[in-house]
């Protein structure tokens, strides 16, 4: 390592010294004179350091994987650093890139721990690549890194999520067994099997029957299938639910609303409803029947009505045949009275007698009395649905009927006294 020259005692170096190697030298020089006497001296060499080594950073364990539910403080990576520089030169400070969810803390001496700051999302970040830099004290300073590859696992924590808040669609009725409806669409943001996603449909019923017996939902695709032909004269719109759900465990789930809008057809002729159809008159069977309105009725007034199978109107009554049928027998009460004192006046011969020019086939006995068949009907007009229904006795204008021409004290029987005089 040193020389001395034996003629100028000068001691130089035959090789550059490394204070990490030795930092001290202790040389013993002898001074020797031609009579053979000499003196021996002690040279002490000290090495100053400088700063000519980098920090080294050594990865005593690290974890490769980690989940993204660990907790706040799990420790991913402990290191060792070192420095063979003394002083100032040997004084290390490590750091982490910013922006990172880990942060270093020290244990002993020049050991550090890598340690996650908050809990990871690998929906957001699935890898990290996290750096360690370690710079001593040294002027210029010099410094080191290392980098630990972190690969975040999934957990599932993120529910199959919709592409729309809800989903209606349109299907004209009767349609073919098996047409596709719509398809609904959800996804998940977690990875692997936590992300598969498989649909059902919710329960429910339709006018008695399981929903599931109306339509169907691919569990892949999430195509919404109607299993039989619809109706709409049945059922109008069908309301109902799909669920995502993905394949986690446990797993989670999502709902969204399916509205389905039936289309009318004109697939239904008219029905006539009222009067019914008669016995054996063609093949479609007649239909008769009377519907009374007061002559005095108001432009506008409703007679009747008939409803088809799209809602058109037609002729028919409105109210039930029973309110019809109230009317005609207090018609018929009124009528049986008002013949009572007619036959007490004795305007028709208790023979059976017929009238001037009026066939006995129009006369009908009630209680023992004869009438008008056809009289009511041309003296007497009311209607169901009219809400000015009126009862009252008028002159009749139809030849079948004879005029009424009332008593001074007595209400308007109905043969007038011009008639039997005739």
């Amino acid at each position: 390592i040193f020389h001395l020259d034996s003629e100028t005692g000068a001691i130089t170096l035959l090789r550059t010294l490394d204070f990490e190697e030795g930092n001290a030298y202790e040389l013993e020089v002898q001074a020797r004179d031609g009579g053979g006497l000499f003196d021996t001296a002690k040279v002490t060499i000290t090495v100053r350091d400088v700063n000519d080594n980098s920090p080294v950073i050594l990865v005593r364990s690290a974890l490769s994987e980690i989940s993204e539910d660990a907790p706040s403080g799990t420790v991913v990576a402990l290191l060792h650093v070192q420095d063979r520089d003394s002083g100032a030169n040997g004084d290390v400070r490590c750091s982490l890139e910013k922006d990172v969810p880990f942060r270093l803390q020290s244990s002993h001496g020049s050991y550090y721990s890598v340690v996650t700051a908050r809990e990871l999302d690998r929906e957001q970040v699935s890898e990290y690549n996290v750096t360690v830099r370690a710079a001593d004290g040294g002027s210029p300073a010099l410094q080191s890194s290392a980098v630990l590859a972190l690969r975040v696992l999934d957990v599932n924590d993120n529910a199959p999520v919709f592409s729309e808040e809800r989903y209606s669609a349109r299907l004209s009725e009767n349609n073919a067994a098996g047409a596709l409806v719509l398809t609904v669409r959800a996804t998940d943001a977690d990875w692997g099997q936590n992300a598969r996603v498989r649909y059902r449909l919710s329960e429910g019923r339709v006018r008695g029957a399981p929903l599931s017996s109306y339509v169907s939902v691919q569990a892949e695709t999430g195509a919404l299938y109607a299993l039989r032909s619809l109706d709409y004269e049945q059922v109008r719109e069908l309301e109902l639910w799909v669920r995502a759900e993905d394949g986690g465990a446990p797993a989670l789930s999502s709902n969204v609303s399916v509205r389905l809008q039936i289309v009318d057809e004109n697939d239904n002729a008219p029905q006539v409803l009222y009067p019914p159809a008669g016995g054996a008159a063609g093949a479609g069977g007649a239909r008769s029947g009377v519907e009374l309105a007061p002559r005095w009725s108001e432009p506008g007034a409703l007679v009747a009505k008939r409803r088809g199978a799209h809602g058109a109107l037609a002729a028919g009554p409105r109210r039930g045949a029973a309110v019809s049928c109230l009317f005609v027998a207090f018609l018929l009460l009124l009528l049986a009275l008002r013949l009572r004192r007619w036959r007490r006046r004795h305007l028709l011969p208790p023979d059976g007698g017929a009238l001037r020019g009026v066939p006995v086939s129009h006369f009908v006995g009630i209680d023992g009395v004869r009438a008008f068949l056809q009289s009511y009907s041309h003296d007497v007009s009311l209607t169901a649905d009219s809400r000015k229904s009126q009862l009252r006795f008028s002159a009749a204008t139809c030849c079948d009927t004879l005029p009424a021409r009332p008593l001074p004290d007595e209400p308007a029987p109905l043969l007038g006294d011009e008639d039997v005089a005739a």
